[in-house]
């Protein structure tokens, strides 16, 4: 398991500290599973698999793909609730609540300005 918990991280392309702090643990401790002094719990793994939209066959035992195949919606979802998770007054966050306050009128405004932009001369 220690080899495709380094590999997730480098495919990932973060570092142990981010990893560790994306799972709630200490970066000593994942620096332990991935050298193999330790194991991870099954708590662990799940958040792991959650977090990072795992496999829980592949990080377990390497069969299957490395990642669980989502569809739009929910990765749309996932995207937004990482936005809105982000604590800092980013453009992003700002953004996407902007847009969770437009009521149908401004959704329909909104509509026929990005249509005008597409209209050709």
């Amino acid at each position: 398991m220690k080899e495709r918990l380094k590999q997730l991280r480098k495919t990932l392309d973060i570092t142990q500290q981010e990893f560790a702090d994306r799972i709630g643990i200490k970066r000593n401790s994942y620096a332990n599973y991935e050298t193999g002094r330790n194991t991870p719990i099954d708590a662990i793994i799940l958040s792991i698999c959650r977090e990072f939209n795992v496999n829980e066959e592949w990080i377990r035992n390497g069969t299957g793909e490395m990642f669980v195949e989502i569809d739009k919606e929910n990765q749309l979802m996932m995207w937004a609730g990482s936005v809105l998770k982000d604590e800092s007054d980013s453009f992003k966050r700002r953004f996407v609540n902007m847009l969770m306050e437009l009521d149908e009128s401004d959704w329909e405004s909104l509509e026929k300005m990005c249509l005008l932009l597409n209209k050709k001369d």
